[in-house]
């Protein structure tokens, strides 16, 4: 595997359901939200990196889950996205306490909670080595947490998206129903695409893809691996631009 480098700058990209109980399959676990806020400031104070976060809000109400059948799509999302907020206020809360100055921007106005989303008033907060939490999605229906990681993470200038799950990188089948699945060190965005794999949604990857913005994916909960993907250590799968073919000498 080629050397990854170090990052500077990252957005890491938490689905909703990584910070809730896996018994309780649901809420906001304040024992794992502390271990992530721990990690970061961490790596923060450390490494002097600066730190993106898009959360999503699947352990409160996803948009097109089960619990929104008969919705309208429009109005389960805008659910969905106030969930976001919960998450991101809970992080940004564990966050200070561990001495770590955050701020939350929101899609949606809502001053007294939060900041509105000004991207270069994002820039200069973590230039000032703050955190900054990215709530509310993208502000529109039908666009997917993933989809804002990656739009947020250009907007912003971040060197690669790290995307924290419960496995330990990309298969090509799902470990927990499969032992034979193979799990990959680097793949490139055209395969995961064409394979189907479930890395982030199709939107998410093209916007990677065309922008050759790199995804590392790997175990979240695993102590201490936020900054070993930040210090370019092999953990977790790669997901990267399709290599160039080799020149005729």
């Amino acid at each position: 595997m080629a050397d990854r480098p170090i990052l500077r700058r990252v957005l890491l990209k938490l689905s909703g359901e990584a910070f809730s109980d896996p018994a309780v399959r649901g809420g906001i676990d304040p024992v794992i939200v502390r271990q992530v806020a721990r990690e970061i400031a961490e790596l923060t104070a450390t490494d002097g990196t600066q730190v993106g976060v898009v959360v999503g809000g699947g352990n409160i109400f996803r948009g097109n889950s089960p619990a929104a059948t008969g919705m309208d799509r429009s109005s389960a999302d805008h659910m969905g996205m106030l969930a976001t907020v919960i998450n991101a206020l809970a992080l940004q809360d564990a966050l200070e306490k561990a001495g770590v100055e955050t701020r939350v921007q929101t899609a949606i106005a809502m001053q007294e909670l939060a900041e509105p989303y000004i991207r270069r008033r994002a820039v200069r907060h973590l230039e000032k080595g703050r955190v900054v939490i990215f709530a509310a999605g993208l502000g529109a229906p039908y666009f997917t947490t993933d989809t804002t990681a990656a739009q947020r993470a250009l907007e912003i200038g971040a060197e690669a998206i790290l995307k924290g799950t419960q496995v330990d990188g990309v298969y090509d089948r799902d470990p927990k129903q499969d032992a034979a699945a193979k799990r990959y060190d680097e793949i490139d965005f055209l395969s995961v695409l064409n394979q189907g794999l479930k890395v982030m949604d199709a939107t998410a990857i093209s916007l990677c893809m065309d922008n050759d913005l790199p995804i590392v994916v790997f175990e979240l909960l695993r102590e201490g691996n936020i900054g070993r993907v930040v210090r370019g250590e092999d953990v977790g799968t790669l997901v990267r631009p399709l290599a160039p073919a080799p020149t005729a000498g």
